[in-house]
């Protein structure tokens, strides 16, 4: 890898990378990276370790030793930490780092603890770990990374520099990929169907189906009833139109059996809120057509979006979003969804 913050495959997050660079020269004990899911806070984490390892800070255009190790995952002083099984990070977990955090450093000045899945860090663990960020060695750094600083209890939160990562806007994101060699209109609905989550938009690049997700989600208003049978037989369609899909996404992850199905876990919840975004979407253009603004969905007939009212489609937006983010907060996707559609007409 060359010299620099920046992963080949980031997109975005400019200012957040800045930041991170001026960081390296004296860097936090602590650093809490929050956004959602996709949008390459995780990719950006790794390489901070990278860089907070590297003899030289990344000055170099062939890897050294140090960052060749890291790439390989096996460098004695990046310490990953995992979730106990396929569920959380206990506190067996959390008191495993803090003995391990007394230690002197192998071969770097500093040992750095990268934890991808610290939103599943239980109560108990985060106590454990709480007196460890209140005292901390100055050769230790702590790289935690979730969806919300709400994962945490906030006398653990606090103690950590918070790092925000936002959705690239759609036309950056667009341009990007068309940088990297896709098509207008491929790099276009990707775009869309990713919810300016890059790490989505980059994983989802080579799916020859991505453009008919989009649609499913699109054409569901005309397929709402108000019957609750009818709503919890679409829920399960939807659910199970992207289940090949996540099991593909999570199938490229290095790793046994329980990494693979946290990341489709991931996946499932990235493209189960992708989809209500872009549902949200027809809404807010049914509203926007009919009171003389813009529209998103340029391919949608006007006489599907003006078919409810704009009042009735600024709610049904609402509600949408609102689902987002109980999604976002693991209720189940199937009792979710069935409720939402049933509610929508």
């Amino acid at each position: 890898m060359t010299a620099g913050l920046l992963a080949a495959n980031l997109i975005g997050h400019g200012e957040v990378v800045e930041l991170l660079q001026h960081e390296l020269a004296k860097p936090s004990h602590a650093y809490l990276f929050v956004g959602p899911a996709g949008v390459g806070k995780a990719t950006v984490a790794r390489d901070f370790a990278r860089l907070l390892l590297c003899p030289i800070g990344g000055d170099h255009v062939e890897p050294c030793r140090s960052c060749r190790r890291i790439a390989s995952g096996n460098h004695p002083d990046l310490v990953l930490v995992e979730p106990e099984g396929r569920a959380s990070l206990g506190v067996e977990t959390a008191r495993s780092v803090v003995s391990q955090a007394v230690l002197s450093p192998v071969e770097s000045e500093r040992r750095v603890f990268l934890a991808e899945d610290a939103g599943t860090m239980t109560e108990q663990a985060a106590n454990a770990l709480l007196k460890t960020l209140e005292e901390p060695t100055a050769a230790v750094t702590f790289l935690l990374v979730s969806e919300s600083e709400d994962d945490f209890p906030l006398t653990l939160a606090s103690r950590c520099r918070v790092v925000r990562f936002g959705r690239v806007p759609e036309d950056e994101l667009t341009a990007e990929l068309e940088r990297q060699g896709l098509a207008a209109e491929e790099a276009r609905v990707l775009a869309l169907v990713s919810g300016g989550r890059p790490g989505l938009a980059l994983q989802l690049g080579s799916e020859p189906h991505v453009a008919d997700l989009r649609q499913a989600w699109l054409n569901l208003p005309s397929r709402l009833s108000g019957r609750p049978g009818d709503s919890f037989r679409l829920a399960e369609e939807m659910i199970a139109l992207i289940e090949p899909l996540a099991s593909e996404l999570a199938g490229t992850v290095a790793g046994g059996a329980e990494q693979r199905d946290r990341a489709k876990r991931r996946a499932t919840q990235s493209l189960l809120a992708s989809g209500l975004e872009i549902l949200a979407s027809f809404y807010l253009d049914s509203a926007s057509l009919q009171l003389g603004g813009p529209i998103r969905n340029r391919d949608v007939a006007l006489s599907e979006l003006a078919r409810v009212s704009p009042a009735v489609a600024v709610n049904a937006a609402n509600l949408i979003l609102d689902a987002v983010v109980d999604l976002i907060g693991n209720l189940r996707p199937l009792p979710l969804l069935a409720a939402l559609f049933t509610s929508l007409e």
